[in-house]
């Protein structure tokens, strides 16, 4: 079977200098070829596009958070290796959901950074418009 994917522009950069030995190299399920044993990504592709899945009885939920400020964040903490969660969250406001609603308590959003564990509440926009037969409307994004 032959199997192709286009990949955007940013997604190669997971890929980029894979040729010249930045990562260690492990034989493939059938030890035809080699694999490498992580992917060589130039940007931190597990906060940026998180995780979800359940394995061995364990659940694991990493939401999505902004390219932008995440490397923002990066940036900080390469600057100052003893920066707090809370300093960085400056940087990262919280996670970037998909749904584009408004995250409700911050400290909410610290816990879970600092335990590893947590709840976030989102809650939707609103806002209020003049329908077309002059009645006024909800709208909810």
């Amino acid at each position: 079977r032959y199997t192709e994917a286009r990949l955007a522009p940013i997604a190669m950069e997971m890929l980029r200098d894979i040729d010249k030995d930045t990562v260690d190299m492990i034989p493939n399920y059938s030890d035809s070829e080699m694999e490498p044993k992580v992917l060589p990504s130039r940007y931190p592709n597990l906060l940026v596009n998180g995780s979800f899945g359940i394995a061995v009885g364990l659940a694991t939920n990493i939401p999505p958070h902004n390219l932008g400020e995440v490397t923002d964040g990066v940036l900080a903490y390469i600057d100052n290796s003893e920066i707090t969660t809370k300093e960085l969250m400056n940087y990262i406001k919280g996670p970037d959901l998909p749904t584009g609603g408004v995250i409700i308590g911050q400290n909410s959003v610290l816990s879970a950074y600092e335990t590893g564990e947590g709840k976030v509440t989102l809650r939707a926009k609103t806002s209020i418009e003049k329908l077309e037969n002059g009645r006024v409307g909800i709208v909810i994004t």
